[in-house]
């Protein structure tokens, strides 16, 4: 298969090279060095170039408070761009994958999110990312959409992936107690991006590790665990405390109604994903 994977710098975007190459695909792998998802042209130019089977968008703008403040910024990476992906895609023949987030939903609800909520994001962020998804099922019939959250994995800068490295560095660990998602392992969430493109069915997938979800600090606690420090002190701060510019949804677990009808085995729960991320970055 022929994929060109954009956003390859990132944290999913490298574990998705990985995964792709270890499964004997062409890769085309795109940093923003070398694509700008934004422009246009480039975004032609490379795919009239490669003719892919697929496109997998691992590029995103996920710094969500900056999003905040920056509107046109953020629709023209999370909406515009996406939708000039997914129309090139068409052009060519392709299939098309993107990544979208949990923060399509508000957090009200108990439980898990399914594709039957509707969304409702809170943030710029999140509505940004909610017209991605809509204008690129719009752009092509054979986009696939694939809502996430709690990434955390090999390389991530957020607090889920540095969570040990903090540990390690002796700083002082803070972690919302009142916040829920559903963790997901960058390498787990590639293999089911590739499933999907396999699969070859238009729709949107909530694709996460299996596991009742956590909160923030439920997920540092298990993260010290694994890694042998659970002596290292962790302070409790509540959502709201904390006065970010951009709201975040209380609740953001996310459950897929489609993935079992296609045969897609459930990803390993996320404290054994966990296990796994803390072996390899000691390796």
């Amino acid at each position: 298969m022929k994929v060109c994977v954009t956003g390859a710098g990132g944290m999913v975007g490298r574990a998705m090279v990985e995964w792709c190459t270890g499964q004997g695909d062409e890769v085309a792998a795109h940093t923003h060095q070398s694509l700008d998802i934004a422009d246009a042209g480039a975004v032609n130019a490379a795919l009239q170039g490669m003719r892919p089977d697929v496109l997998i968008n691992c590029a995103a703008w996920t710094d969500v408070d900056g999003c905040e403040t920056d509107h046109e910024g953020a629709y023209a990476v999370n909406a515009l761009a996406v939708e000039t992906m997914a129309a090139n895609c068409r052009r060519i023949g392709a299939s098309f994958v993107t990544i979208s987030t949990d923060y399509v939903f508000d957090g009200s609800k108990q439980g898990f999110y399914t594709q039957r909520d509707d969304p409702n994001p809170l943030s710029v962020y999140g509505d940004a990312k909610l017209e991605g998804e809509r204008r690129a099922q719009a752009a092509s019939a054979r986009t696939i959409v694939v809502r996430t959250g709690w990434i955390f994995g090999a390389g991530g800068r957020n607090f889920l992936s540095r969570v040990i490295e903090l540990a390690e560095r002796g700083e002082r660990l803070q972690a919302i107690s009142d916040a829920y998602g559903t963790p997901t392992y960058a390498p787990d969430l590639a293999m089911r991006l590739r499933e999907l493109a396999v699969c070859d069915v238009p729709g949107v997938y909530h694709v996460t590790n299996s596991g009742a979800g956590a909160s923030y600090e439920e997920f540092a606690r298990a993260a010290l665990a694994a890694s042998g420090r659970e002596t290292v002190v962790i302070e409790s701060v509540s959502l709201r405390d904390l006065r970010r510019p951009a709201p975040r949804p209380q609740n953001s677990r996310l459950k897929c109604l489609v993935s079992e009808a296609m045969n897609l085995a459930p990803l390993p729960d996320w404290r054994n994903a966990l296990k796994d991320f803390a072996l390899r970055i000691h390796q």
